[in-house]
């Protein structure tokens, strides 16, 4: 076991923070993490799981052992008469492995394109985009508890699915519907998540950003690679690219409301951005009463709101010599992005990534 000392996590977070883990171990497979549990030095030691480093913001040096998961591999598991079942190592980027399953034949995951981040991660997330969420396509996962070393599995009621949420963002009890669930919020390391990715496949439409894309290729019915292409070209379109600027994709959820406080945000607002959902809630975009307020490119310090995108902040400063956003300065904005919000619209915007 290669335990490494005082390791530049620049590179292993998409907001391109300054800082250092005190200590770092990779993750490749199953009996490295039972040697870090067995050694006396570093078992009992607090950890903290890294991914892809695409939805945290480090605002300091990590104390705790940080477990870099690089567990690889993509395979399909099994079929069934409704789904292929497709497994995916942890570590694999999860862009990559969207495209892998359509070039293999198993469409369902196209709408997802582009997310940033690691298959480990998505779970953690549920991450979604135009209208598919992880949880409509996953199956089970297999975790080491970091106790114990024991492996074990859940499926889509143990992890407590929400949006934007799981059982592995809370420490604690977890309650959905009827379903409870002990959280496992740095207690368990995510080795390899299995998809159900449906045979009798139906495109997902009724965005607009879609449907424009329809209306310009003059298709109504897209293949699931047309529908990949799209969502990449739009997303690239929109979003900044975390290689060039760094940056969490989308900063906060978008918020729900009742019928009720929708109409009185309409009755002084009447262009807000908003989705009706199932249950008869509706879904604001947290972009819209972001740029409503005006965030729309001011900064603090050298984190910045995306001119084209208000629901992402960046980090303006290069980063490499130190002069990039500090995780201070973009929890700032943040806070005072949340203020003016709530202000104006009296709702409470509540981050998405994790703050370390």
């Amino acid at each position: 076991m290669l335990v490494e000392k005082n390791v530049p996590l620049q590179p292993f977070n998409t907001f391109h923070i300054v800082a250092k883990a005190q200590a770092l171990v990779r993750i490749t497979q199953e009996s490295d993490v039972l040697a870090v549990l067995a050694d006396p030095e570093w078992g009992a030691t607090p950890k903290f799981v890294l991914g892809g480093g695409s939805n945290i913001v480090l605002t300091g040096d990590v104390k705790p052992l940080v477990l870099k998961v690089e567990v690889k591999g993509r395979r399909l598991v099994s079929e069934t008469a409704k789904a292929f079942i497709v497994e995916a190592g942890a570590g694999e980027v999860w862009h990559d492995f969207v495209a892998w399953t359509l070039a293999q034949g198993y469409p369902g995951l196209e709408n997802m394109a582009l997310i940033p981040g690691t298959v480990g991660a998505s779970p953690v997330q549920n991450v979604g985009a135009y209208g598919v969420e992880l949880q409509d396509r996953f199956e089970s996962l297999d975790a080491m508890d970091l106790q114990t070393g024991q492996v074990f599995t859940l499926n889509a009621a143990q992890c407590a699915f929400g949006y934007r949420d799981s059982v592995f963002k809370h420490g604690g009890t977890v309650q959905r519907g009827v379903h409870q669930t002990m959280g496992l919020k740095d207690r368990a390391l995510i080795l390899r998540v299995k998809f159900a990715l449906p045979k009798a496949w139906k495109p997902v439409l009724g965005y607009a950003d879609i449907e424009k894309k329809m209306a310009e290729h003059g298709c109504t019915t897209p293949a699931a690679q047309q529908i990949f292409d799209w969502v990449c070209a739009v997303r690239r379109a929109k979003l900044p690219d975390p290689a060039v600027i760094g940056n969490v994709g989308s900063f906060f959820k978008n918020p729900t409301v009742t019928p009720e406080q929708c109409a009185d945000i309409i009755a002084r607002d009447p262009k807000v951005v908003h989705y009706h959902l199932a249950d008869g809630a509706i879904k604001l975009a947290a972009g819209w009463l972001i740029d409503s307020c005006g965030w729309k490119g001011k900064s603090v310090g050298q984190a910045g709101v995306f001119e084209k995108q208000a629901l992402v902040l960046v980090n303006r400063g290069a980063g490499t010599d130190g002069n990039g956003a500090t995780g201070g300065e973009v929890m700032t904005l943040a806070k005072a992005i949340q203020t003016s919000v709530y202000e104006r619209f009296g709702i409470l915007l509540e981050p998405e990534p994790v703050v370390v």
